[in-house]
């Protein structure tokens, strides 16, 4: 059994190990000895935590994705426009290339968000090995729609805030996030797969060109 008030930090550690596991060796791949090995700790340590290998998967699933809207509201500000909300929005969930850096994967709040971290390689990695894998687990699949929904609602109370105050013009609020939303999945994939779009450049401008249509003056 872990020490007496360790409970939070071993949650924390178990969940980063995971996701640098999965990243590194896929879900297929992961086993709770490795976990416990990235870990620093027993495999009854993790065990003790989480039950199996499927119930680990689920919670480092959830902290993967429950990261970006972390990130996201720890930036954000009232006094920012809604293109600014945007892209804050953006800058997480469709990072920019080119950021190299030797950090770890780092998905707990417990020494504050801004020390939340994921490679954006590990990022892609974790993206495709999940997603694949929600395609046929339906508690995966859980886990992505409740996420997205919140998603889809954040991004839409951001379109009708610039709608308030004149910045932007959307008629429909609900479908703008959606498509947004969408956009950002799909061109997440074309990055994993490595599909440059034609002009080479980032193709998280396709996303930018998109919020742009519907920002006034």
């Amino acid at each position: 059994m872990p020490k007496l008030g360790m409970e939070p930090k071993r949650r924390a550690d178990v969940i980063n190990a995971t996701l640098t596991c999965i990243s590194i060796h896929g879900i297929d791949g992961m086993t709770l000895d490795k976990v416990a090995e990235y870990a620093g700790c027993s495999k009854g340590v993790v065990t003790y935590y989480y039950k199996n290998k499927d119930h680990l998967t689920i919670e480092a699933f959830k902290s993967f994705l429950a990261y970006y809207g972390q990130k996201i509201e720890s930036e954000i500000e009232y006094t920012m426009t809604a293109g600014e909300m945007i892209d804050v929005t953006l800058k997480h969930i469709l990072p920019p290339y080119g950021e190299v850096t030797e950090k770890r994967i780092n998905v707990s709040q417990l020494d504050g968000v801004e020390k939340m971290y994921i490679p954006h390689e590990d990022q892609a990695r974790l993206f495709l090995q999940f997603f694949s894998k929600a395609v046929l687990d339906r508690n995966l699949q859980e886990v992505v729609s409740k996420s997205y929904l919140a998603d889809l609602h954040g991004i839409a109370k951001i379109f009708d805030y610039g709608n308030m105050n004149r910045q932007m013009s959307v008629e429909d609020s609900q479908s703008a996030a959606y498509g947004l939303l969408a956009m950002v999945v799909g061109l997440s994939f074309f990055r994993v797969a490595n599909i440059p779009p034609t002009h080479g450049e980032d193709n998280r401008y396709i996303c930018e060109d998109y919020v742009k249509k519907f920002t006034t003056g």
